[in-house]
């Protein structure tokens, strides 16, 4: 027996966007006992495996085009314009779930393609909140996931500078200080939501607080890889897992402490099975 003393961090788990599209895709479960949502409703395989037992059904953009009178969710991550108009022509119902700190992200962006703005935005490629963003620029403006994928010397003068919602603020900083070194007029828009932001603070003291860290995530997360390499930073023996079956015996020594945390993808109920398992070691 191990006896491992655990502790669940109840800062992680779910951001408010995604219990808010959850909870708008539950009810509707409730009632109807079956749904559209269109791409993963949020990216940990484990909850989407729940849901889908309640009989929420799972399409991307290609499906989505011979979908025809029924509802559709569409998920926190937000949609570029092309999936309203596909809705509207199809006689789909949307059921947006948009998380409000992107839609209003979608909206600056929005206003500033309107204005001709020079456009960047830091992000993951193809990632959907992403294709979202883009899609307000008709595509035109510039998504990078590092500055060594920009040509400093071809870059305009003057830019604008966006970022995905759940990347680092430490690099999002950076990233405008490297710029603006190369002699680029920046235009910044700090658009991180700060409800991710802290997570990064709050993360970094729970990580040093134990012998081991067990971090819960699905491996899509954007999310969950930038948090997890800041509990890596503070305390070594942190390890990924996405479900209990993941978790290995010999991470753990006697009477150790262990701390368990997540991305804001992760469901909370995740952790506890996991801390659950832990205990029984």
């Amino acid at each position: 027996m191990f006896n491992l003393k655990v502790k669940t961090d109840l800062n992680s788990g779910f951001c408010f966007g995604v219990v808010y599209a959850i909870e708008m895709a539950e009810d509707i479960l409730a009632e109807e006992g079956e749904l559209y949502c269109l791409g993963d409703i949020v990216h940990n395989d484990e909850e989407v495996r729940r849901l889908e037992s309640r009989g929420l059904k799972i399409i991307n953009h290609e499906q989505l085009k011979e979908v025809k009178n029924a509802k559709v969710l569409i998920r926190a991550h937000g949609e570029p314009p092309s999936t309203y108009q596909l809705a509207l022509n199809n006689n789909i119902e949307l059921i947006d779930a948009s998380c409000p700190v992107v839609l209003k992200l979608q909206n600056r962006i929005k206003n500033s393609y309107d204005k001709s703005e020079n456009i960047y935005i830091y992000g993951k490629h193809g990632h959907a909140e992403v294709v979202g963003l883009l899609g307000q620029t008709n595509n035109e403006a510039v998504v990078f996931q590092d500055v060594a994928e920009l040509n400093m010397a071809e870059l305009p003068k003057e830019i604008t500078l966006y970022s995905q919602t759940t990347k680092s603020t430490d690099k999002f900083y950076q990233i405008n200080q490297m710029l603006e070194e190369a002699g680029v007029t920046v235009n910044t828009n700090d658009t991180i939501c700060r409800q991710v932001s802290n997570r990064d603070k709050e993360l970094r003291d729970f990580a040093k607080k134990f012998d081991v860290i067990v971090f819960v995530s699905g491996t899509k997360s954007s999310n969950g890889k930038v948090l997890y390499k800041v509990c890596k930073d503070q305390n070594m023996r942190t390890h990924f897992v996405s479900s209990i079956a993941d978790v290995k015996a010999e991470w753990f020594g006697k009477n150790e402490s262990v701390g368990i945390c997540g991305a804001t993808s992760t469901p909370m109920w995740l952790m506890e099975d996991v801390k659950t398992h832990l205990e029984k070691l």
